[in-house]
């Protein structure tokens, strides 16, 4: 059985799938190795549009695997820095895919999967998804994940629940902005949907140049370098095949060549 299933429809949507429901799609060596294989390779896919990353069954997943962890307390350090490292190169490679991302979570979310879930453009939760960041509870801490836990929740609130390992409901995920949409479980593949829509409207190349754009600008002081950085983009943006397309589009009043036959 296949623990990650990968998929690309017509549309350019890649679909990367955990599949390990009889584990509750908890993670381990070989899944992190499947997943930073993956999204290597899916980054590299000419027609690629953007990613959805969901889970099998019951639950999207309950972090790292319990024989995976029973291995660990007997590795040497650096047999623990390298697997480490692997996680930390996969959250990496997710954060900075360089199109959309959308996350699709039910059930329970524990530990490190919170990290897949921060690293992701989007997020979509079933309203009765559970949250928790549990490291300290086994004497640990969410260390590689810390970096996209912080930037999603923010510093004060990252350090209460990975303190405090406390559970907590899609409500207060919404609340926090590790999710931006909860919504019925009977209604998660609807509002998955309709996030993917309106991700293919927009100009690909636009998506990719507006990725990295964030990236830089949330870590750059407000100043002339950054003022010259800005104006430079969008004039670099104006002049491009597809910036022209689309502007001719609107004013044409017909759809931009990426939508094909869709309407807007």
């Amino acid at each position: 059985m296949d623990w990650l299933i990968t998929d690309i429809d017509p549309r350019g949507v890649a679909t990367l799938c955990l599949n390990r429901p009889d584990k509750f799609n908890a993670f381990d060596d070989a899944l992190i190795g499947e997943l930073v294989q993956a999204l290597a390779e899916l980054a590299e896919e000419p027609k690629l549009r953007l990613l959805v990353l969901n889970a099998e069954g019951k639950h999207f997943s309950a972090g790292a695997d319990l024989n995976w962890m029973q291995r660990q307390v007997t590795q040497s350090f650096d047999q623990n820095l390298a697997e480490a490292e692997a996680l930390a190169e996969l959250m990496m490679r997710l954060d900075s895919f360089p199109h959309p991302t959308v996350c699709r979570v039910q059930g329970s979310a524990f530990g490190g999967a919170l990290g897949l879930i921060a690293c992701c453009d989007v997020a979509v939760a079933s309203d009765d998804a559970k949250f928790c960041l549990s490291e300290v509870k086994l004497g640990l801490v969410p260390a590689v994940i810390s970096p996209y836990m912080v930037r999603s929740i923010g510093y004060r609130q990252t350090r209460r629940y990975a303190l405090t390992a406390e559970r907590f409901d899609a409500a207060t995920a919404l609340d926090l902005s590790l999710v931006h949409d909860v919504v019925p479980a009977a209604s998660l593949d609807d509002k998955v949907e309709q996030f993917v829509n309106q991700l293919l409207a927009n100009g690909p190349q636009a998506l990719t140049a507006c990725k990295l754009l964030l990236e830089h600008v949330a870590t750059q002081p407000l100043d002339n370098e950054l003022r010259h950085f800005t104006a430079n983009e969008i004039a670099r943006i104006r002049i491009s095949p597809e910036g022209q397309e689309g502007l001719k589009a609107f004013f044409d009043k017909r759809p931009p060549g990426w939508q094909g036959k869709r309407r807007v």
